[in-house]
């Protein structure tokens, strides 16, 4: 951990994180630099950068203790940040009016990014790590409410900057994923997983399983022969929290029905030869998001090989394969039956180039992940684009860490 005091000191990590030398981030490092130098008067500070996600296959399995291929991609949340020596965190953004903290205070009820803050604060104190005040610039290109992890980045930048200054780096990457994922559940009452935190924590192109906490892998995979583009539906997740809590509640109610808690606990094999008897106790939509879950887990190894190998067509069939469960078997891909727009991108996307496409996160609205050969990229993008707008299509670079301090 080193101190700043320009955004050109950053150009030894602008590989790792973006994927490429891009001088509109050491411009981004140098306004994120100037502007906490002059909010909070201090000389130099030390720099942090937290990134979104993306998940190729495990849509909705995490929570029931499912395997998941993701990856840390090239847009992410920056912070420049000291401590203060105060009991207080305060972190002020571009665009973004200034979070105070106390710590300790525990009267008063916190929401939104400030309530993040705090559940951060008091997962990590419940695990015996140390916790102090700082102050906090940030800045942010993962856009909000788009199932690209924009809640997931900013809690674990939250924590990573508690683990450097107060526990010398020495917060593991589960512990980190695990604040996170309790701050969502306590403070923004979003019944989430420990998928997205995990994967923001741990970085690169890796393979995680939660059947026994969380155990995770770096996948080898050449990414040059693929492109990743996020076209965004414009309509936000945000308030759609009642919907992404029944996929893992009738997952488990299937689980229930064999006297389990998770479905990870019940044999493949078993379940298929009751998924008749399953349909009419439990529910067809509850049978159909458990089949999911098991055909979405054999999909995960199937995934890996074929990254591993560079084959290409068959990396583009899993993710396929995947987005078709995702849309008639889990079922996340529309609030009502009249809501279209997610499963028109997907076919859209798919008839434009030899290409993959399929909901991406929680689903019901954000984006939708198409996965490209690079050599179709240019025209893939550039098709994309016409249809709708700079501003919906989101080409992607891979990058290779998790949310660090520089």
């Amino acid at each position: 951990m080193q101190k700043f005091t320009c955004g050109r000191q950053v150009l030894p990590y602008l590989q790792q994180l973006y994927g490429r030398k891009n001088m509109q981030e050491v411009e981004r490092y140098d306004l994120v630099l100037n502007e906490f130098k002059q909010k909070y008067g201090y000389d130099s500070a030390y720099l942090c950068s937290s990134s979104g996600r993306v998940e190729f296959i495990g849509n909705h399995t995490d929570h029931n203790g499912g395997r998941v291929v993701g990856c840390t991609v090239s847009l992410d949340i920056i912070a420049a940040f000291c401590p203060n020596g105060k009991n207080e965190i305060n972190v002020v953004g571009t665009g973004r009016s200034e979070i105070n903290v106390k710590l300790d205070d525990n009267a008063n009820p916190l929401t939104g990014s400030e309530g993040l803050i705090k559940g951060v604060v008091e997962y990590l104190l419940s695990q015996g790590y140390n916790v102090g005040g700082f102050d906090a610039y940030t800045d942010s290109t993962v856009p909000s409410g788009a199932g690209v992890s924009s809640s997931a980045a900013f809690e674990t930048a939250i924590g990573v900057i508690i683990s450097e200054l107060f526990n010398e780096g020495r917060i593991p990457v589960e512990t980190l994923a695990r604040a996170g994922q309790y701050a969502e559940c306590e403070y923004f009452d979003k019944p989430c997983g420990l998928l997205d935190q995990s994967v923001v924590a741990a970085g690169g192109f890796v393979a995680l399983d939660f059947a026994d906490g969380l155990s995770y892998n770096t996948v080898d995979a050449d990414f040059s022969k693929l492109q990743l583009v996020l076209i965004d539906n414009g309509v936000s997740h945000s308030n759609l929290s009642p919907l992404y809590a029944a996929i893992p509640a009738e997952m488990k109610d299937v689980a229930a029905f064999f006297g389990k808690e998770r479905l990870i606990e019940i044999d493949e094999k078993t379940f298929f030869e009751h998924y008749d008897e399953v349909q009419k106790k439990v529910g067809l939509r509850p049978a159909l998001r458990a089949k999911h879950f098991y055909e979405e887990n054999r999909r995960v190894d199937e995934i890996k090989l074929a990254l591993s190998s560079g084959d290409v067509d068959k990396t583009l069939e899993l993710v396929n394969a995947s987005g078709d469960s995702s849309l008639y078997q889990l079922q996340n891909c529309a609030v009502d039956d009249k809501d279209t727009a997610i499963e028109d991108i997907i076919h859209a996307a798919r008839g434009l180039t030899h290409s993959a496409a399929r909901v991406h996160g929680g689903g019901f609205a954000g984006t939708v992940l198409c996965v490209i050969p690079t050599a179709n990229a240019a025209d893939f993008i550039a098709k994309t684009t016409e249809i709708y707008g700079s501003d919906k299509v989101l080409p992607l670079k891979l990058r290779t860490v998790g949310a660090k301090v520089l």
